[in-house]
């Protein structure tokens, strides 16, 4: 009987144990597919999404095609490979990016929901 109750409640422990989910909408990771072809970039390499020191507001974002060390998470999104170090990971947690194009140019657009303000040009934060 106490076998039959252990896997739930291990299960449900599970559930209970919040995600630390990050990733791309669709038309983001198209893009970076897209960025990485155009650029030659190794298969191994994945998109390193960090936060650092910096900005009008305190932090910053930055992209870039990387290795994964020993001390990073892993994360997939629509086929990409995300790389992320621990200390960015307690910023970014449940961010989502998004790839928009409009009138003042196009780029990729950060969904934090962790921040809790930004500077007037959107590329900084603080949290």
């Amino acid at each position: 009987m106490d076998t039959a109750t252990t896997p739930q409640t291990e299960q449900q422990h599970e559930e209970q144990q919040p995600q630390a989910m990050i990733g791309l909408t669709p038309k983001a990771a198209e893009k970076v597919r897209e960025i990485k072809s155009a650029e030659g970039i190794e298969e191994s390499f994945g998109l390193r999404m960090r936060v650092v020191g910096g900005g009008c507001s305190g932090f910053s974002y930055d992209l870039y095609f990387d290795q994964v060390t020993e001390v990073d998470r892993t994360f997939d999104s629509h086929g990409v490979k995300l790389i992320v170090d621990q200390m960015s990971l307690q910023y970014l947690m449940g961010t989502e990016v998004d790839y928009v194009e409009g009138l003042q140019g196009a780029g990729f657009k950060f969904g934090n929901p962790n921040v809790k303000s930004t500077c007037g040009c959107g590329s900084s934060f603080s949290v």
